[in-house]
């Protein structure tokens, strides 16, 4: 956030800083027939059925500054958002983006955040077609809605899942999760010894994986390439156990997930050794991979496994059994949800 020069927010006014955050905005999708610059924007998906998402993000809750670069920032808020829409099969078309402020942030601030937003609505194209802005007591304040779009009725919920369907998951888990912690005692460092510098050497994976995920809209492609249509689906923010107790309960199921079938890339592995950590135990409880959790019928398998970014980690049982994790030993454990949650 720091530069030569600082232009004030106030000397552009709101309708200023909109048109100053928009004016190199542009359209790929021709269903945008209106985008930012009227009281609101007009779409057309051509008789599909229309996906909506928001998240909300708050600096202190859900991004700390001290390491997250503001273009990696806006980059990640987008992607977060059009993760939840690949997780409904459908495919992401135009974001909203609305922002608190605060008069710690200048205009050349705010043009790092867009250059991350616009970075993502490139990478996904995806149409930027409004938002608003306003003060903010407090720090940072970012919000986005993301629509996409879905044949009529092929949009996929969690509540598919059936007894004896597979249980899959793309890439891989935990890396966020270990970059975080990774950032987290850089920061301890620093704000004891100001003059250290962090030790970060090697961890470029982990890090990445937290600062700049990416929506798994290659999956979703794949698996509408191939006619395989998910019973149910997720997307995993808050982290695989979490997510699989929330997919279970919505369809009225019980599953096993086998701990050694749970993929964790090398550099994750690597990660959590020198934090003293199990790997998949951040895993099943860290969050923000971004990655999407699935099941799938039997019948489906040899497709499936077709893609090396699919991996089978279990199967969905009667409810009554309950979730549970089984590890290579042959022991059980009932699953619990131990990811992120945003009120404790």
């Amino acid at each position: 956030m720091e530069s030569q020069y600082r232009t004030e927010v106030a000397s552009l006014g709101e309708f200023g800083l909109i048109e100053h955050l928009t004016d190199r905005n542009e359209t790929v999708n021709g269903g945008t027939l209106l985008s930012v610059g009227d009281d609101a924007a007009v779409i057309d998906h051509f008789g599909k059925q229309t996906v909506i998402t928001t998240d909300l993000l708050l600096e202190g809750i859900h991004f700390d500054l001290a390491y997250t670069p503001l273009k990696h920032l806006g980059y990640k808020a987008v992607v977060a958002n059009l993760s939840d829409l690949c997780a409904m099969m459908a495919t992401p078309t135009h974001i909203t983006v609305s922002i608190g402020i605060s008069n710690r942030f200048s205009v050349e601030a705010l043009d790092e955040l867009y250059d991350g937003i616009y970075a993502a609505c490139k990478r996904y194209d995806v149409d930027l077609i409004g938002g608003d802005t306003s003060t903010s007591v407090k720090g940072l304040l970012l919000s986005i809605t993301a629509i996409g779009e879905v044949k009529n009725d092929q949009f996929v919920t969690r509540a598919g899942a059936k007894e004896n369907d597979l249980i899959c998951v793309s890439g891989s888990l935990g890396g966020a999760y270990l970059g975080l912690q990774l950032l987290e005692r850089e920061k301890k460092i620093f704000l004891e010894s100001p003059g250290v510098q962090p030790e970060l050497a090697g961890h470029s994976y982990p890090i990445g994986r937290l600062l700049k995920p990416e929506a798994r809209v290659d999956i979703v492609r794949f698996l509408q390439e191939q006619n395989i249509v998910p019973t149910a689906m997720i997307d995993v923010s808050d982290g695989l156990s979490s997510e699989l107790l929330h997919l279970c309960r919505k369809s009225g199921v019980g599953c096993v997930v086998y701990d050694d079938k749970i993929p964790v890339a090398t550099e994750t592995k690597a990660a959590a050794a020198e934090l003293h950590l199990s790997a998949v135990t951040c895993a099943l409880s860290g969050g923000e991979d971004y990655e999407l959790l699935f099941t799938i019928e039997q019948k489906d398998y040899e497709l499936v496994a077709k893609n090396e970014e699919i991996s089978v980690i279990g199967y969905i049982t009667a409810g009554d059994r309950g979730a549970v994790l089984q590890t290579k030993a042959g022991a059980t454990h009932k699953l619990k949800a131990q990811g992120w949650n945003a009120f404790t």
